[in-house]
């Protein structure tokens, strides 16, 4: 095995990104080098978009009511609908007794009237209406029961492993529960995949049937960046949010959940975006199809073989600790000829202190034939008399 000397990537890492976001092909990982920051919420999940790297976790994977955060997940359905191209937003759905009678937060729909998929849209974003999510559960699936089945199969599709969704409202039903872990999947895998639909969680008010509502999120045109995303409130529940601002090119997604009080979901969700960007940063370590180092190769027609990644390697880490990263590239060497461009030959190690090492194929840049007999005889006298580097 050879283990190259660590690579000099000190510029590349500090090269802050401030591009598109990445998926699949950046570094996620739980940090634990930074202590985390304490919260009152029973329940909070702090996630960088672009690398999926948690910055807080507690009690990310324990089961909790969603309350009206549920319709999160019922505007993503009605969302790949339009994408689709299945229902567009001129369409209407009819409001049934059942909607119209529903309690709670309400857009406040007439009986027996037809409602525009966009306004609907707006009831649900905006004015949180259990009402207009009932329509839409019903326009899309007939019955909301048909509805919430088709809600925790999409959950399991985008990755949600143990929510389970009874309503599509949120309203409190046994076994109709999530963990903030999930949350945060669904609202990253809503921004990322809807991103013009997601612009409509930042509108601020909505008026319909002659009635003015302001957006729920507490946060929406008071904390820097924040575009959405979703709050939820009932006894048993607490008071919760799901949250995602971005600043400087860099999106965080934040769930809280279990809090006491209106003033206290806003000011601990403030408290948790505003630590999370400035304990962390993203840093942008090589771009796909970069040469990140050689490695030797053993009777070829070249001496060596340039080695690149197939993918951008972004990370998330302490602004503290990044000095503290160790990266190197680890094979089986020399390589012996021949080598296809593309082939597998070598490992990107990445070490973070306190954390555990992420490691990342690399690629030949280049094919490099076998040499013939004679120059196979040359090769190897030279390596035994003067070694790899002969």
């Amino acid at each position: 095995m050879s283990l190259m000397p660590p690579i000099p990537f000190k510029t590349k890492l500090n090269r802050v990104v401030a591009g598109a976001a990445i998926f699949g092909s950046a570094m996620a990982m739980s940090l634990t080098s930074v202590h985390a920051l304490e919260t009152t919420a029973r329940e909070a999940y702090l996630m960088d978009y672009d690398t999926g790297t948690v910055l807080l976790d507690k009690n990310g994977d324990v089961l909790t009511e969603p309350a009206s955060m549920t319709k999160m997940m019922t505007v993503h359905l009605l969302f790949e609908r339009i994408k689709s191209g299945s229902v567009s937003l001129e369409d209407t759905f009819h409001v049934s007794e059942k909607a119209w009678r529903k309690g709670g937060s309400k857009m406040f729909v007439e009986v027996n009237s037809d409602v525009s998929v966009n306004d609907l849209l707006h009831g649900i974003i905006v004015q949180s209406g259990n009402d207009s999510a009932i329509v839409v559960a019903e326009g899309l699936a007939g019955t909301e029961e048909a509805f919430a089945e088709e809600m925790t199969a999409e959950a399991r599709k985008i990755g949600m492993t143990k929510s389970v969704f009874k309503n599509a409202t949120g309203w409190p039903d046994e076994g109709h529960l999530v963990t903030v872990h999930d949350l945060a999947i669904l609202a990253r895998d809503t921004i990322k995949n809807f991103p013009e639909l997601y612009k409509l969680y930042a509108v601020k008010e909505f008026t319909y049937n002659g009635i003015r509502q302001p957006n729920r999120n507490p946060l929406l045109g008071t904390s820097a960046g924040v575009d959405g995303m979703k709050t939820g409130h009932t006894e048993t529940a607490g008071y919760g949010l799901t949250a995602t601002a971005e600043r400087d090119g860099r999106r965080l997604i934040l769930v809280v959940n279990g809090l006491g009080s209106v003033r206290e979901r806003r000011t601990e969700s403030q408290k948790l975006l505003d630590w999370g960007f400035r304990e962390f940063d993203n840093y942008d370590l090589f771009d796909a199809g970069e040469v990140v180092s050689s490695a030797n190769v053993w009777l070829g027609s070249e001496t060596k073989v340039d080695l690149v990644t197939d993918q951008d390697i972004l990370l998330t880490l302490p602004r503290t600790n990044r000095d503290d990263m160790k990266v190197s590239v680890v094979y089986e060497g020399p390589i012996p000829a021949p080598i296809t461009a593309g082939q597998q030959v070598a490992t990107l190690k990445v070490e973070l202190p306190g954390n555990e090492p992420h490691e990342f194929p690399l690629y030949a840049a280049t094919e490099v034939d076998r040499l013939g007999f004679i120059g196979r005889i040359g090769a190897a006298i030279k390596y035994l008399l003067w070694g790899a580097n002969g």
